[in-house]
């Protein structure tokens, strides 16, 4: 999970550097393409934010309310808060059933989900341009009114032990879970998004619902639409969903900080889960760098050619030249103040300790020589074709905004991001590779071993 969407550690938002806020109510342009599509911000009374960016040439528009509350948030108590309170947001408000809202969406088409992360929450809608009043009315609704009633939690309470089941039973999530707890501990970015099955038994009604009057507060949101949109309409819109809440002198929330997690060496060396699978699913991974490190851009090309692609060196080692899996790859993920590098592979459990010793040859092989020419020209380009295909949507300008605006406090134009990927050169990859792939490794395994294995596993 490569975000690029921030200059480096002096970017707005992040200290002395960064430029005086707008004055609140104002328009802020940030950005203007060659073919029309404006990027604008304004801050609302309260701290409420609201980005749009507008994309000529499409009917339809994608609408998220972003509250900055994850799993990294909450006691271990209450752990998985977050992740109910997104499920029980959409059982009814005091003016509409959860019903009357799955009703009204459909009936033009449209589609409205929500996701929860380990540092923030989004709720989101994608309609006909047409039919944005209704996305804002609805999602709003959702986040200011909703009633969290007791029979409402208990029938949720089902879902989500559900949905931690069908983690369970899946070995290639389970492992990305259990990677988490064995590199971060018992520190909240260790703990699964979607809590244990002990804490969402033991949440009460006044719990939850207590996290949302808490944390649901107008400075941690900011609301992003992509699409056929105008800004005025999409402030309107805004201003009469939130209604009185946008008042008074406050201002957003600064960005985080990452002061509640701390560590420099994985917290223990492995992790096992026994299962009696046919495939046994690994991640092999480090301590990284959080989402402000000025060394991002030259460690996601590293990434990519490292196990980015089918050209990447995992890939070719691994499954190319020795037909020993049939998914390899690495990934960077960032959050405030730290993050991970981690190489995934799944295979069958006689040939673990192979795929192992060559994942690790490899890593130290471009830990002590880095990259070529080649590898370096041919990761930029990924990096930066992946960038703009991904970006060809409404959903995907969306989640851009709200992003950019929650985790960096600045908006980056996509062009001003090609150029930093095409300023990495192979010394800065030499250097990060150095130092990223050198650190202090843990292993995460699902499949059919025992504890006395892992010593083997992780020599």
């Amino acid at each position: 999970m490569t975000t690029l969407d921030s200059r480096s550690t002096t970017g707005a938002g992040t200290g002395a550097d960064a430029p005086a806020p707008a004055p609140v109510g104002s328009i802020q342009v940030l950005d203007v393409d060659e073919v029309g599509g404006r990027v604008e911000r304004t801050e609302l009374p309260g701290g409420l934010r609201v980005l749009t960016e507008t994309m000529p040439g499409v009917l339809s528009a994608t609408v998220g309310i972003w509250v900055g509350v994850g799993s990294r948030d909450e006691t271990p108590a209450l752990a998985g808060s977050s992740h109910f309170l997104e499920h029980l947001l959409f059982k009814g408000t005091r003016s509409r059933s959860a019903l009357e809202i799955a009703t009204a969406m459909d009936a033009v088409g449209g589609e409205m989900n929500a996701f929860t992360a380990k540092e923030h929450t989004c709720y989101y809608a994608n309609v006909l341009a047409s039919d944005l009043p209704l996305a804002v009315t609805l999602l709003g609704d959702l986040v200011t009114d909703a009633l969290n009633t007791a029979p409402d939690l208990e029938s949720e309470r089902t879902v989500v032990l559900e949905e931690i089941a069908m983690r369970d039973d899946e070995p290639s999530d389970a492992v990305h879970d259990l990677f988490a707890e064995t590199l971060f501990g018992s520190t909240p970015l260790g703990r699964s998004v979607l809590g244990t099955v002990e804490s969402i038994e033991s949440l009460s009604r006044d719990d939850v619902d207590g996290w949302y009057r808490d944390r649901y507060a107008v400075p941690s949101i900011v609301v992003a639409a992509a699409g056929r949109v105008d800004h005025s309409q999409v402030l309107d819109l805004v201003t009469a969903a939130f209604g009185d809440r946008l008042t008074g002198p406050g201002r957003p929330e600064p960005l985080r900080r990452g002061d509640d997690v701390d560590l420099v060496r994985p917290a223990r060396p492995a992790g096992l889960i026994h299962r009696k699978t046919e495939q046994t699913h690994l991640l092999l991974g480090s301590v990284g760098m959080g989402r402000l490190d000025d060394r991002r851009y030259a460690a996601a090309v590293l990434d990519a050619a490292v196990g980015g692609g089918m050209s990447s060196r995992l890939f070719q080692e691994i499954r190319e030249k020795r037909g020993l899996v049939y998914s390899v790859g690495s990934a960077l993920t960032h959050y405030a103040g730290t993050g991970s590098f981690s190489v995934y592979a799944g295979c069958s459990p006689k040939r673990v300790p192979e795929v192992l010793r060559i994942v690790r040859a490899e890593l130290a092989g471009v830990a002590a020589h880095g990259l070529s020419t080649e590898e370096v020209v041919r990761a930029r380009g990924q990096l930066k074709g992946g960038m703009v295909l991904g970006l060809e949507d409404t959903g995907s300008r969306m989640s851009r905004l709200g992003k950019s605006e929650l985790s960096y406090g600045e908006y980056l134009p996509v062009r001003e991001v090609l150029g930093l990927l095409d300023a990495v050169d192979e010394q800065q990859v030499r250097s990060v590779a150095a130092d990223l792939l050198t650190r202090d490794v843990c292993l995460a395994v699902v499949g059919p071993y025992r504890d006395r294995d892992l010593d083997r596993l992780t020599a």
